[in-house]
């Protein structure tokens, strides 16, 4: 499936913003079963320094610097990105037991071992009780990616969706608490459980394809950002991602931004500002498909799709944030 993308973020500020530095990652990454095949971004107002590079995990970075005084920044990304991810026989993934082994014994530190996506990280603890939520999926003796699938599925079930009522700094332990929130939440209370458990997994930001209701127009700007977990299914089967807020395997529906090992690796925006006063942002989210890949990108214009206060407190001078 070939699809067009759109990813407008804004921040209005207080006051004027004297100097910012920015880390984004709004670009899709490329990995097995997904192929980036154009990818633009515009800062305004225009950076003063600006560089692109990738970071360790793999994903396209860009960093920002500006220098002169504003009151607003804009961003806007385009890419057309191809995926085709391939079919996973979860009858074929080894028991969870002898998978469990298998990533202790791993002795590879590169950006895809198991090693980085065993513990705890800054977003995600291991408590006990997320532990004994995810054990009573993950039957050693059965095949791993039926297993993590079941976990995927119970939390789909278990959790309510609730926009509004967890925020972008709640942690796993908070979220399995409430039993409430959005995707980031669910994804970090499946990453918990798993990992818990001697099961390796990490925290995918993207896009989603979302369908209209039958004999209804696609609406625009009606996409926003959403998150889900990549497990590690053994040397021979790899990483496969799985989405607890829907229950279900990720898809050709999933388009891959960013990978980490939570949230705080992967943020859109992330970076140091100075100024006072509070902010607001709005982020808007076009996913188009397309059958014909020769067609030209579609110009879009996408929307605000949310748009909320800052948490910043007045009168902070100095602040660090992330969308």
């Amino acid at each position: 499936m070939i699809y067009d993308l759109v990813l407008k973020i804004g921040h209005d500020y207080a006051g004027s913003v004297a100097d910012a530095r920015h880390v984004l990652r709004v670009r899709p990454r490329t990995e097995p079963g997904q192929r980036v095949v154009s990818s633009a971004l515009a800062v305004a107002p225009e950076p003063d320094e600006s560089f692109a590079e990738a970071d360790f995990f793999g994903n396209p970075m860009d960093s920002a610097t500006l220098y002169r005084p504003h009151s607003r920044l804009d961003l806007e990304m385009r890419a057309r990105v191809e995926v085709s991810r391939r079919a996973v026989d979860l009858a074929a993934t080894p028991p969870l037991g002898r998978l469990a082994d298998a990533a202790r014994l791993c002795r590879s530190g590169g950006p895809d071992a198991p090693m980085h996506f065993l513990g705890r990280s800054r977003r995600i603890a291991l408590p006990d009780p997320v532990r004994t939520y995810a054990a009573e999926c993950l039957d050693n003796e059965a095949g791993a990616g039926a297993a993590i699938l079941s976990l995927a599925m119970r939390i789909k079930a278990d959790f309510a969706y609730r926009p509004g009522a967890t925020d972008v700094g709640t942690g796993a332990a908070a979220a399995f608490a409430e039993r409430r929130g959005v995707c980031q939440d669910f994804a970090h209370v499946m990453i918990a459980g798993l990992r818990a458990n001697g099961i390796p997994a990490g925290y995918v930001s993207g896009f989603l394809r979302t369908d209209p209701p039958p004999g209804q127009p696609r609406l625009e700007g009606a996409d926003a950002m959403h998150a889900w977990v990549t497990a590690w299914l053994g040397p021979d089967c790899g990483w496969v991602g799985f989405d607890p807020t829907n229950g279900v395997l990720a898809g050709d529906g999933h388009i891959a931004v960013a990978l980490g090992r939570d949230y705080d690796d992967v943020a859109p925006v992330a970076g140091v500002l100075v100024t006072a006063g509070p902010q607001r942002s709005y982020h808007a989210v076009d996913v188009v498909p397309h059958e014909d890949p020769s067609l030209p990108m579609r110009e879009t214009s996408a929307t605000s799709a949310s748009e909320k206060p800052s948490s910043s407190k007045d009168r902070k001078i100095s602040s660090t944030f992330s969308l």
